[in-house]
């Protein structure tokens, strides 16, 4: 596919003397298209060329050579070159570019033979899924596919939290009330009433959790059959946590929970004492890091236990031995920023240098309603995800029996449709902000929604069908795409790879959301302006194949975020 970039690039470096790659990077796209495709801004060649930017602009609009089948025109405005396209060019390199790679139109090799390591949803294991961990799941899962598109190989790590005293706690309820709650029909749900009891009534009766340590000691030290109980409880919230990440399209491909590294820390506190970074603070072992403005990092508690970052830093060691990763990426919440950078830069001191460099905390805000409360509990009971989606599927069954009774596979519908809407609210905006949970907006048809997109989507279907054609490049007379509304689209479907690139850069899904939306936007405006089935064939068959390549990006982007396109709506 031709570069307008590279090629704009090149010609301005032949003028300039300066380099192209540069320049490449200095080219942006105008807020309004009015001012072109492209603008070159001046001002960062002045220094290099000793020039006023409106002086500089003017010469390399005299001098530079114009391939015509690349630039239509260059305007001077300021201190800024406004560059415009060749449009029958896009137009051509953009539908037979869709031509060629069909669903795969926008991928690259660009991660060929490279791993990134991706560590997202990590529950707690031993209760329902939380819709806490929504965000982590969603965002992971959209990093997941979006690096695998780009050619990596993704490694999806679910880091269960599957250690600690809190299963001795389980346990031991378990232990002593079994009987009273129905196991046998309901073994999740009464794990998490016994773990909500026993934590209630160990502040009244210190004994408890005395128990609760007696038992963990023994889960600990490998008594056989408090390691069977724990496996069985292991066991049990993966079967439940395996719907909803089936409901989310989420993948991993470890499960590799604490539990996993608790011989590999050893080595690590070892490994941080023969270095010479370990030294005692107040009865603990810590990694001073006040050279680098951080507090130390805690390795061994002053009680003699390990913690987190020891654990955190266990986890980063075998994952350079497993998978030689070019990119380790944490999605986890906002209040660990801290944590990482200590563990990064313990990593770095370590010597472990061009792998520390390439570990990435991903945050992301919390989950709150329109009143900007978080979301955490409803008169103090649990709000599970599986409860929440299911939730949102009814809530569409219902939209679909209000406005379209007669539709077939209305369950299969309204299941894409529901969490659809649940994911796309999650990744719409920037991941850093609070995300906003609210069933009028999210399920919003019209509105810049997932359920907005997929409706698009079904349009350009429906309309493929309705004129029963089968796309085919032959067909297409690329100068009867000249429209305004038809240039913008293809202008936008061009933008597909760049975009994808741009989430991956700064792993930020909203990225491809937002653009998924403006796509959406664009083609309406186009259908809304010029009848797409019409008596002119020429005419009809340009339009319906861009219809179908909208289409096609349409439900590659979605799929992307981790959602599914219904076929009908």
């Amino acid at each position: 596919m031709i570069n307008f970039k590279k090629e704009i690039a090149n010609a301005i470096a032949k003028v300039t003397n300066l380099d192209a790659k540069d320049l490449e990077n200095y080219l942006e796209i105008p807020p309004n298209s009015d001012l072109g495709d492209y603008a070159f801004p001046c001002f960062k060649l002045a220094k290099d060329l000793r020039k006023a930017p409106p002086m500089i602009a003017n010469d390399i609009k005299e001098n530079i050579e114009i391939d015509e089948n690349i630039i239509e025109k260059i305007d001077v405005v300021g201190g800024y070159l406004n560059i415009f396209i060749n449009k029958q060019t896009l137009v051509q390199t953009v539908l037979k570019e869709v031509a060629k790679n069909k669903e795969k139109y926008g991928s690259s090799t660009l991660g060929e033979g490279k791993n990134v390591v991706i560590d997202y949803s990590a529950p707690n294991i031993a209760k329902p899924f939380h819709i806490g961990h929504l965000r982590s799941t969603v965002i992971g899962g959209a990093l997941y596919k979006i690096y695998n598109f780009l050619g990596y190989n993704s490694v999806g790590i679910n880091y269960l939290g599957d250690w600690g005293l809190q299963f001795g706690k389980v346990m031991a309820g378990i232990n002593l009330w079994k009987d009273e709650y129905d196991f046998e029909n309901d073994e999740m749900a009464s794990i998490l009433k016994v773990y909500i009891r026993f934590n209630q009534e160990e502040k009244e009766n210190p004994e408890l959790t005395k128990l609760a340590r007696e038992l963990f000691k023994k889960l600990e030290d490998g008594e056989p059959e408090t390691v069977a109980t724990w496996e069985h409880i292991r066991k049990i919230s993966l079967e439940n946590y395996e719907k909803t990440y089936k409901l989310l399209n989420s993948k991993f491909d470890s499960y590799n929970g604490e539990a996993y590294y608790n011989d590999k820390m050893d080595p690590v506190v070892n490994e941080l004492k023969e270095k010479g970074l370990l030294k005692e603070s107040q009865g603990a072992q810590v990694v001073d890091l006040e050279e680098y403005d951080m507090p130390p990092c805690i390795i061994i508690t002053s009680a003699g236990t390990t913690i987190y970052a020891t654990r955190d830093l266990a986890s980063l060691k075998d994952r350079i031995n497993k998978y030689n990763f070019d990119k380790a990426i944490y999605v986890v919440g906002n209040e660990q920023q801290l944590h990482f950078k200590q563990v990064f830069k313990t990593l770095e001191l370590m010597g472990y240098e061009e792998y520390a460099k390439n570990c990435v905390h991903v945050p992301f805000g919390l989950v709150v309603d329109k009143d900007g409360e978080k979301i955490g509990s409803r008169k103090g009971n649990s709000v599970f995800l599986e409860d929440i989606l299911n939730e949102a599927i009814d809530k569409v069954k219902d939209i679909i029996n209000e406005k379209n009774p007669e539709l077939e596979d209305k369950d299969e519908i309204a299941r894409k449709v529901g969490v659809g809407a649940i994911i796309f609210n999650d990744l719409s905006n920037s991941r850093i902000k609070d995300e906003i949970f609210d069933w009028d907006m999210l399920l919003n048809f019209q509105g810049e929604t997932g359920p907005y997109i997929q409706y698009i989507y079904v349009r350009t279907k429906s309309l493929l069908e309705k004129a029963g054609y089968t796309p085919e490049i032959v067909d297409v007379n690329f100068s009867k795409l000249s429209e305004v509304e038809a240039i913008n689209t293809l202008k936008l479907i061009y933008q597909f790879n760049d975009v994808i690139k741009n989430a991956a850069d700064k792993n930020e899904p909203s990225i491809l959301a937002r653009y998924l939306i403006d796509l959406s936007q664009s083609f309406s405006t186009f259908y809304n302006e010029h009848k797409i089935i019409t008596e002119e064939k020429d005419v009809q068959n340009s339009r319906l194949y861009l219809t179908y390549a909208v289409g096609t990006v349409l439900k590659t982007g979605v799929e992307l975020l981790g959602m599914e396109m219904p076929n009908k709506m």
